[in-house]
């Protein structure tokens, strides 16, 4: 079975100043297919060389950069790595973690990185990040996920293209960057969401846009939970002293870590003007109660002396006026429409409504 895969051109590295992977993967072969999503072997000019998978026993870092991308639902991946001596205990943990959190870590004269993108899966949101783990030196890339990442997908695809990564750490790089750029379709439709609830709130009033409001501030603070720690990995990865990582690679991804701070910032305002707006929301809901309840407080009161004089001249004793008069409970009546009409005039004279 060929496989597509990129990586450096022979002799671009020396293997005395990289730690060694001496991978001897003869037994292996046949269960490639279910943990290894992708094997690529750089050609050091943005492209990929074809490799058999049989060959990857023979591979060292003279041959070229090899980044291998592993699909942690399948166990044969965990137990590959598991089954790796060359490979730190501590790498193979955090590569094989469910859960992992933004960082960097140096293990020897490689990083190893964890980093968080966007769910753009079909039925997912966004908020939902996925989490990439990745193990690298100066000629190997190993990086593993447990569901699908199109920043992966893109940096495979520009390889495929020939306009991908030169080495190792631009593989890093260039994923790095695609993972941020990701992000920009996502804050601007958080930007639209605020700004439809917005206007929604400034012409009519729904309980349902009170929902919609607590979702967009749930998810901002689910994105910020990842990028803001993700945001600090960058920074200590641009500062870190890896002597493979070169002024280049530094300014591209000191350049990510910026278009990152607008995303955190952008966030941010997005969510202020969420509080904003469930704010002035909660403020037109009690000013529409306090309207209802002033008006049924004002019902109360034009009845309440009705209802006392009904009342009254309604009990069923002796002596009540006007019991023999034929005229009375026309009198009566226009007498409460004169109680009425002077308690509206009270009203309006002392401006209650």
């Amino acid at each position: 079975m060929t496989i597509s895969q990129s990586g450096c051109v022979p002799g671009l590295h020396s293997p005395a100043n990289i730690n060694t992977l001496s991978f001897k993967l003869t037994n292996d072969v046949n269960r490639f297919p279910h943990g290894l999503l992708q094997i690529c072997l750089l050609d050091g000019k943005g492209g990929l060389q074809l490799m058999e998978v049989g060959e990857l026993d023979r591979w060292s870092p003279e041959n070229g950069c090899l980044w291998l991308h592993f699909d942690l639902t399948s166990e044969a991946a965990a137990d590959w790595l598991q089954g790796r001596p060359e490979l730190d205990p501590i790498v193979v943990e955090a590569l094989l973690t469910v859960d992992s959190r933004p960082r960097l870590s140096r293990v020897g004269n490689g990083a190893l990185l964890a980093f968080r993108g966007v769910n753009l899966n079909e039925g997912a949101t966004p908020a939902d990040m996925i989490g990439i783990r990745l193990w690298l030196d100066e000629a190997l890339v190993i990086t593993t996920q447990r569901r699908s990442l199109r920043s992966v997908e893109d940096v495979v695809g520009s390889l495929k293209s020939g306009d991908g990564p030169e080495n190792a750490p631009g593989v890093v790089v260039e994923l790095t960057g695609r993972l941020v750029s990701r992000m920009s379709d996502t804050v601007d439709d958080l930007e639209e969401q605020i700004a439809d609830l917005e206007v929604t709130t400034l012409e009519e009033t729904k309980t349902e846009t009170r929902s919609a409001l607590s979702h967009l501030r749930r998810q901002i603070i689910a994105l910020r939970r990842y990028l803001a720690p993700q945001r600090e990995a960058i920074s200590a990865l641009v500062a870190s002293k890896f002597s493979w990582l070169d002024e280049r690679h530094r300014l591209s991804l000191r350049e990510t870590g910026d278009q990152l701070i607008r995303h955190l910032e952008d966030l941010d305002a997005i969510r202020e003007r969420a509080a904003v707006t469930q704010e002035e929301l909660q403020n037109r809901l009690t000013e529409q109660q306090n309207v209802r309840m002033y008006v049924l407080s004002i019902v109360a009161a034009i009845f309440l002396p009705l209802g006392f004089l009904t009342g009254l001249l309604g009990i069923n004793v002796g002596g009540i006026p006007g019991a023999d008069n034929s005229n009375s409970f026309l009198i009566f009546v226009l007498f409460l429409l004169a109680v009425v009409t002077a308690q509206i005039i009270y009203f309006r004279i002392r401006k209650w409504f």
